[in-house]
């Protein structure tokens, strides 16, 4: 079995804006160092136990500053994690970002959580890049 290593991504599997936002991410990260895996997914469901969180409210990504680690940040504050992770522009972006209270960052967060299948529609469990990018997805 693989160890899994370095920043790891949690996202909602079925949320068509979660594929979007994980294709786009693939691109922005050049170095490659950021992984992905499905809230629903086995890895997932053991690491959100072992954290004490829900494994089964899917409105918040999760972001793992390391896989093995016992850190994690929620809603805009993984989002900022992985503007800083891209680097330049993008960890300015984030930076940025951070100046805005938590409060009304996540309150936003939780608006477009509760309207995403609307818009953006569900998906199958499948990840949402080809083959290239399969190494970059655990489970």
């Amino acid at each position: 079995m693989e160890t899994i290593a370095g920043p790891v991504l949690l996202y909602d599997g079925e949320c068509g804006l979660c594929h979007v936002v994980v294709r786009l991410l693939l691109r922005l990260d050049r170095r490659g160092g950021l992984r992905f895996t499905k809230l629903q997914g086995a890895f997932a469901q053991a690491k959100l136990r072992r954290l004490g969180l829900p494994t089964e409210n899917f409105d918040s990504i999760v972001y793992l500053p390391e896989a093995g680690g016992a850190e994690y940040r929620l809603r805009t504050d993984g989002v900022i994690g992985v503007l800083r992770l891209l680097g330049g522009f993008w960890s300015g972006i984030g930076a940025a970002f951070a100046v805005v209270p938590s409060g009304w960052r996540d309150a936003a967060y939780r608006g477009v959580a509760k309207v995403r299948y609307r818009i953006f529609g569900k998906r199958d469990l499948e990840h949402p890049v080809d083959a290239r990018h399969a190494d970059r997805f655990i489970d």
